[in-house]
């Protein structure tokens, strides 16, 4: 048995396929599926079902699935920890953002920057970056997938994940200033249940700002209608400026639909004139709040490499100096 085989028999089964699995690996599909058979010509079972359009592991390949990523990780543990012993850091870290995050800088907080950085004083770690929603990086994370992640939140993290917040900001619904809302809102505010029934902008399904829309508005007992859905604030404010629709965004992020960059507070008439202004009204009865947080499993990373980055992000996180 050979650790090439335990490595292409792990990939088989996360991709669902030896094609897919074979791209992941840069090798050959028939490479692939050349070690996997070897693999169970020496334990004498099969491990995978390949009777479906999508691989799956067979009983005795999901009972010895565990056991083929123990070995690979202990591997793994032992070359980073000879690797710490040489005082050079190397390794890989798999970093998970929610769109739009490398590009934003909260409360002094700037992912490129520490990325920057920590790259500068450790040129041999890898830092491999990908974005997707929230709900599914947390799951990445508990699998072992991804060291850290930049999620949002729409309530406590899941058992095994541990966060520190980075951003808590109230929701608003960015409107059109000729919109009904506006004349409708008191002090700048509506209520949650003013939107029911209204053509919504939002995040996908997934993340937490839309996870926390949805939440609340089962709980005062209507669905909202999501017309439009984007993967970054500013195409969701953008599209509210054209008449879409209503976005519901964090507060700050209407600032993005005026290309001088002025906004709109909240209550505010917008940056234009006339109908092409956009105004943010605060959401209230209940009040909504986005929040963005930077996520490990809670045991902590298992690589040198991902520690270190992690303590520098929760660093720049609480504005403290780097260590």
């Amino acid at each position: 048995m050979e650790l090439a085989q335990l490595r292409y028999f792990v990939a088989v089964v996360e991709e669902g396929g030896f094609t897919r699995a074979g791209a992941r690996l840069h090798v050959s599909q028939p490479g692939v599926s050349a070690q996997v058979a070897q693999l169970e010509r020496e334990l004498g079972q099969r491990l995978l079902d390949r009777s479906g359009r999508r691989v799956t592991p067979t009983e005795a390949g999901r009972a010895v699935l565990s056991y083929a990523r123990a070995a690979l990780a202990a591997v793994e543990g032992v070359r980073r920890t000879a690797e710490e012993f040489s005082g050079l850091l190397r390794g890989r870290v798999a970093l998970g953002l929610v769109p739009g995050a490398a590009g934003a800088v909260v409360d002094g907080f700037d992912v490129v920057e520490v990325l920057g950085a920590f790259h500068d004083e450790h040129p041999g770690v890898e830092i491999a970056l990908s974005e997707d929603t929230s709900e599914r990086m947390l799951a990445a994370l508990l699998r072992g997938e991804l060291d850290l992640a930049v999620v949002g939140l729409a309530g406590e993290p899941p058992p095994g994940v541990s966060c520190q917040v980075v951003l808590d900001e109230p929701l608003v619904a960015a409107v059109r200033a000729d919109d009904p809302l506006v004349a409708a809102a008191v002090n700048g505010t509506i209520p949650l249940a003013a939107l029911r029934g209204r053509a919504l902008i939002s995040l996908p399904r997934g993340t937490g700002l839309r996870g926390v829309l949805e939440r609340a508005c089962a709980q005062a007992g209507f669905a909202p209608r999501v017309d439009f859905e984007a993967a970054a604030p500013a195409v969701l404010v953008r599209l509210a400026a054209r008449g879409l629709g209503v976005a519901v965004v964090p507060t700050g992020a209407e600032s993005a639909a005026d290309p001088d960059g002025a906004g709109a507070g909240a209550g505010g008439s917008g940056s234009g004139s006339g109908s092409g202004g956009l105004c943010a009204l605060r959401i209230t009865e209940p009040g909504l709040t986005g929040r963005v947080a930077l996520a490990w499993r809670t045991d902590g990373p298992s690589g040198p490499a991902a520690r270190k980055l992690l303590g520098r992000l929760r660093s720049g996180a609480s504005g403290r100096p780097a260590p």
